[in-house]
């Protein structure tokens, strides 16, 4: 398997006053194309720090975290942006659609952004394969929990990313949503040859992943 992403004593800290709050302690991690990885621990313990730098959202204060060849801790934001924009595809917790912006505006909006052509076509596609052509035209208060996630991994995906980055996919759904939107996940990694890195406080879903990373004080552990 090729390398895709690789972490160098990464840390992160935080100045708060006269306090230096240590987030992420010595990170070394390796994500290989095609692997799954479930980063599981207490709340607190910077399993979403650790998403967030890995997506470019966040820069370490320390170390070094490679993108395939690419050294994105040392690059500018803009730069950083056009890696995560192709390459990356983020799930938060929190749905985070535009409230005012259909499902299908949701999705053909990223494509559009990216100049794709025939974005609608592409997004309809997307969300018709998630089950959810007939909510094309809803707004995402008009949708519930389980479809607004959908609707989220389906703009997460429609630039086929080569890495998922999703922080507690289910942590707001039903057991019947969870199971559908992981095998969602899952189901596109294995088609697309993608990698997939996950938070979750679900073992179930953590144990259905290659690899399972424990963090503990901002630890590996």
């Amino acid at each position: 398997m090729n390398k895709l992403l690789k972490l160098v004593d990464v840390n992160l800290n935080y100045k708060t006053d006269n306090n230096l709050i240590k987030v992420l302690q010595d990170i070394n991690l390796e994500v290989q194309l095609k692997e799954t990885l479930s980063i599981v621990g207490e709340s607190g313990s910077g399993k979403t720090s650790l998403i967030m730098l890995i997506g470019g959202l966040e820069k370490a204060t320390s170390g070094n975290i490679f993108f395939e060849n690419d050294d994105i801790s040392k690059m500018e934001e803009d730069d950083i942006s056009n890696i995560r924009r192709k390459n990356i595809g983020i799930v938060f917790q929190s749905f985070y659609l535009i409230p005012n912006y259909t499902a299908l505006e949701n999705v053909s909006l990223t494509l559009e952004i990216n100049k794709i052509n025939k974005s609608q076509v592409i997004a309809k596609e997307i969300l018709d394969r998630f089950g959810l052509g007939h909510r094309l035209n809803n707004l995402p208060s008009q949708l519930s929990g389980g479809e607004q996630q959908r609707v989220a991994i389906a703009r997460s995906i429609a630039m086929k990313p080569k890495l998922i980055l999703a922080d507690e996919p289910t942590g707001n759904l039903d057991s019947e949503n969870s199971n559908l939107i992981s095998k969602i996940l899952f189901d596109y990694v294995k088609e697309e040859n993608s990698s997939l890195i996950m938070v979750t406080h679900d073992q179930n879903l953590a144990n259905q992943t290659n690899r399972k990373i424990k963090i503990k004080d901002g630890r590996i552990d």
